[in-house]
């Protein structure tokens, strides 16, 4: 799958569809997304249309309808967002990203102990590697969240 484009809110939702149910004609898009969002096929039609010509998605002819398959992985384009974020909200800077959404976010002791296991295993790599752990200089820039929306606003 190629690199990811530039998606849209509205072509997320599309998105999940084609990468949970592919390949997929636009009725059964429309179906699955008609209860939550209440769009029309011709609104679906036009958001598949985009995507194909973003590169996002790809179609196949079956007879008189189209079948339609994601063209980039849900992983590539959600590498893409957050980077994005990150660039926007927080100067490009992953630690105080991770500090704001830990901060902000209810979290369970399951996923509190998940978190920490993920930041050992990262602190060993770092160690292993001879590099320091997060970006730059290895400091956490922005540590002081509590309150704290991106690049210091209120949440």
């Amino acid at each position: 799958m190629s690199r990811s484009p530039r998606i849209s809110d509205a072509e997320w939702h599309v998105m999940a569809v084609l990468w949970d149910q592919h390949p997929i004609g636009a009725a059964e898009v429309t179906a699955a997304l008609e209860p939550e969002h209440g769009w029309s096929e011709a609104t679906v039609k036009t958001m598949l249309s985009r995507l194909v010509k973003k590169g996002a998605a790809a179609f196949t002819k079956d007879g008189k309808r189209y079948l339609y398959r994601p063209s980039v992985d849900r992983e590539s384009c959600v590498r893409h967002q957050a980077k994005e974020l990150a660039n926007r909200a927080f100067a490009g800077e992953a630690s105080p990203m991770l500090a704001w959404f830990v901060e902000e976010t209810p979290l369970s002791t399951a996923e509190i102990d998940a978190l920490q296991a993920l930041l050992d295993a990262k602190k060993l790599r770092s160690k292993g590697s001879g590099r320091s752990s997060g970006s730059g200089s290895g400091k956490v820039k922005g540590r002081k969240t509590k309150g704290k929306g991106p690049k210091g606003g209120r949440a």
